[in-house]
């Protein structure tokens, strides 16, 4: 399963309703529209698309919660109980999923082991898929009864628990099993297998959501939720303060800061800084002039982090540059070896020169009559990011780069320019979406998107890094947690040294509601603020 989850914030127009939620329905402001509804997908990779509807309508195998201070994947209620995992003596691995009873679809027929025979093969067989780690190692799935999947594994996987759980969910065999699964699910479906199903998805305006009558667990409170897409800051606040919307989920924009910091009335407000988000540099590692490690090397040297993540930042708490690209939720596995990377301006001459550079009347870096010269992309509109492209321009640009700023919308960023190569550096974040480590998605050599694979995979920034694809799979399929953080952190020195990208900061969580909203409002970092919506209550 990926830990890749593309975000990108956008200001620009959104309209918002006047539909002033009473004591049974909740409006919330949702700064970003998905571009399908079908999940496995790569259109269907954008986060917000999960937190409105992937999460609340479809059963996952294991679910993000809290044990203590730390966040853990734990069976659901899918399941009757924990799989059984057995290891064979050739070496391969079976998991054992046991059903519940009870669990069914939201058109009364169960939910069984058929749908994860279904799910599992259209992740591992088909083309266009977002990411296929840990299921291109099934070498089958069996249903030997209505309420049992055996899943078999060519080899062990001590990351198992990622299958139908974290970026995926389970589909409806029986519904979706002779259809075009692409055509039925893009454009929204009205299955489903969570406490909540999808009422109605009118592009460009709103997603509502109302309860499941047929969901096996807890129902839903509230007799309606509404995420209404505003994708401008202002208009944004503008409604929470109006009691238009009840709750927000922003990403920090500039506009937004100084009311984040001064609180806004009648509102509660929780930051968590400690969050599973990443921005980061993306580096297309084949493009040139990156496709020298020792060019990667000096921009990195170029630019100053930290003074990037103050101006950003600095109003919310983060002032520290994040030196790695595991996020906080997986700590334990991480190490800080991109700390040598600091602003050092004869440091980029040094390793210019030694890799056979030398600068031009211009003062800009040449060799073989070609200038070091790149673009750097990220999501058009987006304020804060467009302020720290403008910061790179200029720090790197004094040590004798041209950086050129060609950002694109979000639709074309993750479906086409990202996947396709077509950029240098990119601008984006990803989103830790389970408590397991897994790099491997966005630099294993095999994860390279390219016509000859459907363009699946993640690893947008081409990199290939020797003797790094065994570890990965190490990391991955470890059952001894000691070997997975001691293979991960020799991960992160070969991950540094050879720069496929540049880690900046980590993006706070941000959750707003209105004081009327009641109920356990948490921010979950793997599953979002909305994971628990079914509990919730507005006076």
């Amino acid at each position: 399963m990926p830990l890749f989850v593309l975000t990108a914030c956008a200001n620009g127009e959104g309209g918002v309703d006047q539909n002033i939620a009473d004591d049974e329905q909740i409006v919330i402001g949702a700064e970003q529209e998905p571009d399908c509804a079908d999940w496995i997908a790569t259109c269907g990779s954008n986060i917000w698309g999960s937190y409105t509807m992937r999460i609340p309508t479809l059963p996952r195998a294991f679910d993000s919660r809290k044990n203590g201070d730390a966040w853990e994947l734990v069976a659901s209620d899918l399941l009757s109980d924990d799989p059984e995992v057995e290891i064979t003596e050739d070496g391969k691995q079976m998991i054992t999923y046991r059903i519940n009873p009870e669990a069914r679809w939201s058109d009364g027929e169960p939910i069984t082991g058929e749908d994860f025979v279904y799910t599992g093969l259209q992740i591992r067989d088909g083309d266009d898929i977002f990411d296929k780690s840990g299921y291109s190692l099934i070498e089958s799935i069996d249903a030997p009864d209505e309420k049992t999947a055996v899943v078999t594994l060519e080899t062990t996987d001590g990351s198992w628990k990622k299958l139908f759980s974290g970026d995926y969910s389970l589909l409806p065999s029986h519904i979706l099993k002779d259809e075009d699964r692409a055509e039925v699910m893009k454009d929204g479906y009205d299955f489903s297998g969570g406490p909540w199903r999808i009422e109605s998805w009118v592009k460009g305006v709103s997603v509502t959501l109302v309860p499941n009558e047929n969901y096996w667990g807890e129902k839903p409170k509230l007799k309606k939720v509404t995420f209404q897409f505003i994708t401008d800051t202002a208009a944004a606040f503008l409604a929470l303060k109006s009691g238009q919307v009840q709750a927000l989920y922003p990403t920090p924009q500039l506009d937004a800061m100084s009311q984040i910091e001064s609180g806004v009335p009648n509102t509660d407000i929780d930051v968590d800084t400690d969050s599973g988000n990443l921005e980061a540099l993306w580096i297309n590692n084949e493009a040139f002039p990156f496709d020298s490690k020792q060019v990667r090397r000096a921009f990195a040297r170029s630019i100053d982090r930290g003074s990037i993540v103050q101006r950003l930042y600095g109003q919310l708490g983060v002032d520290r540059v994040h030196q790695s690209f595991l996020t906080p939720l997986n700590s334990a596995y991480a190490r800080d070896d991109f700390s040598r990377y600091t602003r050092d301006l004869n440091a980029v001459d040094e390793l210019m020169s030694d890799d056979g550079w030398v600068k031009n009347g211009q003062g800009v870096w040449e060799k073989n009559g070609r200038p070091a010269e790149f673009r750097i992309t990220t999501q058009s509109g987006n304020k804060r990011r467009e302020l720290a492209e403008q910061i790179i321009q200029n720090q790197a640009g004094e040590a004798g780069f041209t950086v050129k700023i060609a950002n694109v919308s979000g639709a074309d960023l993750f479906s086409t320019t990202a996947p396709k190569g077509d950029f240098e550096v990119g601008l984006w974040t990803i989103i830790d979406t389970v408590p397991e480590p897994g790099l491997g998605s966005s630099f294993r050599a095999k994860t390279i998107p390219s016509e000859d694979n459907g363009f699946s995979g993640i690893n947008f920034t081409r990199t290939t890094i020797p003797g790094a694809d065994d570890l990965f799979d190490t990391v991955s399929q470890a059952t001894d947690d000691r070997e997975k953080i001691a293979t991960s952190h020799r991960l992160e020195k070969m991950i540094a040294e050879a720069v496929p990208g540049i880690p900046l900061d980590t993006i706070p969580n941000i959750v707003m509601t209105s004081s009327r909203v009641n109920g356990p409002v948490e921010i979950n970092p793997a599953e979002g603020p909305f994971w628990n919506m079914e509990e919730w209550t507005l006076d």
